[in-house]
């Protein structure tokens, strides 16, 4: 029997029973005690316990017949990255290759909010605080600037670190065995890489004897990376100069400055302006003849 509506006790459903050898219509009524009796024609009583498990169950059926005509859920991500996606296509492929690993697939369970800093560091928190506001579901972030931004914006969405320096060093987590609240990810020991690669370029130029290093200083990670240079060039003998770059104006005149101190190896760090302007960067240093060490082969 088929019934429309939802139907009180004390109400009567009425319809027709194909299995019935009653001609006319079967009008079973709701009785506000223990049974529910039949009014037209010779029927057993059903106890009202059975009669409500008859509803649930049909309510079940209804509710995943609904479900599965609802569209697939659609997961939101955003990308708080330094570089533009035209710049940063392997760093991204790799990204939308391993979720569509774990079955994301772009433009069918998936959307990919990204927001590009475009080696302006001071521009992060707004590109947040707009992907908080299209309602992202998790947010990625590379470097520190990224991550510091999404971490003092939100304590509820899930903040995965692609890459940053010193993530403990900066408040970021509260451990790196128990990185606390929403924030993980990987650290790239970047100021163990900077004395690195003093030694380097001092094993692979022996000859050099006053060396640079490149970064922008207003980065939280920058004076580590900077302490660990001076250090590492000290025990080697060598002279070292800082030379801060806060944007793309300051890269001309921070190679000037070296050719005028006789900076004969350069080491760049890596930070949002560093990245933004490798091109220049790696440049200049080829006019200059300049033996280099880079953060990242993407910078080359």
């Amino acid at each position: 029997m088929r019934a429309s509506g939802n139907i009180p006790l004390g109400q009567s459903i009425t319809g027709f029973d194909p299995n019935s050898d009653i001609s006319g219509p079967i009008c079973y009524y709701v009785q506000p005690r223990d049974t529910v009796g039949v009014i037209f024609g010779e029927r057993e009583a059903v106890k009202r316990r059975e009669f409500i498990s008859l509803l649930g169950g049909a309510a079940a059926a209804w509710s995943l017949a609904a479900r599965a005509q609802q569209p697939a859920r659609i997961y939101r991500i955003g990308v708080l990255e330094t570089l533009p996606p035209d710049r940063n296509k392997a760093n991204f492929g790799s990204l939308l290759r391993g979720l569509r690993e774990h079955g994301y697939i772009e433009g069918q369970n998936l959307q990919i909010e990204y927001r590009s800093a475009d080696g302006h560091g001071d521009r992060f928190p707004a590109l947040v605080a707009d992907l908080i506001g299209r309602g992202v579901d998790l947010i990625v972030t590379r470097g520190t600037p990224a991550a510091k931004s999404a971490k003092a914006a939100t304590a509820t969405i899930p903040i995965v670190m692609a890459a940053i320096g010193e993530p403990l060093g900066v408040g970021v987590v509260e451990s790196l065995a128990q990185p606390g609240g929403n924030v993980t990810g990987f650290s790239a020991f970047v100021t163990e890489l900077s004395g690195k690669r003093v030694e380097l370029l001092k094993e692979t130029f022996p000859s050099i004897a006053r060396i640079g290093f490149l970064q922008n200083m207003d980065n939280p990670v920058s004076p580590p990376q900077w302490e660990a240079t001076l250090s590492v060039a000290k025990t080697l003998g060598l002279s070292a100069e800082v030379f801060d770059v806060r944007g793309d104006l300051d890269i001309a005149g921070a190679f000037a400055a070296m050719r005028q101190r006789r900076v004969n190896a350069l080491s760049v760090g890596i930070d949002v302006v560093t990245q933004a302007n490798a091109a220049t960067i790696a440049k200049h240093a080829a006019e200059q003849k300049q033996p280099t060490a880079y953060p990242a082969r993407e910078i080359v």
